[in-house]
């Protein structure tokens, strides 16, 4: 029988593992930023500001929510999560309910609308995004599957 393998380089110590990782994760972090703000530019057609769209987005895809949740969720305080609302509001892209237990609770729902809105820029980013992973080699397209998959472990593993 032969003996275990260790995963790695045997010299690998737990510094160089720490370095490794760090230079991984300062890589990473620039790589998606860039990407993110590429793809955004495909958003200018929308006509909404960045934080409308954000806004919006965690409407669409995460379901009726409450101001309070939505001003957690995009990190401001709930006045700036007030005023985001009126305006997609206005523009017919959400509805504000009220809450059936609590009729105090104002629940934000996306609209027809607002949900094909954002549907739309969906598509825009992701045929993008096509149109660059087109350009790659057959052995780039399957290392970057590779990555993805080991990026969403990573999510998943986050709070």
């Amino acid at each position: 029988m032969q003996p275990r393998r260790a995963r790695g380089n045997a010299r690998t110590t737990p510094a160089d593992r720490s370095a490794t990782a760090a230079e991984l994760a300062d890589r990473l972090h620039s790589a998606a930023i860039h990407l993110l703000r590429r793809l955004r530019r495909e958003d200018d057609t929308s006509g909404l500001p960045a934080p409308q769209l954000s806004a919006l987005s965690v409407v669409v895809f995460g379901g009726p929510i409450t101001l309070g949740s939505l001003a957690a969720a995009e990190q401001v305080r709930p006045p700036t999560v007030t005023k985001i609302v009126a305006a997609l509001a206005a523009d017919g892209l959400v509805t504000r309910e009220p809450d059936p237990q609590d009729k105090r609770v104002v629940r934000v729902r996306a609209t027809a609308r607002g949900t094909r809105l954002l549907q739309e820029g969906r598509r825009r980013r992701v045929a993008a995004l096509i149109r660059d992973l087109d350009a790659l080699s057959a052995d780039d397209l399957r290392a970057l599957r590779r990555a993805v998959d080991v990026i969403e472990r990573v999510v998943r593993r986050a709070p």
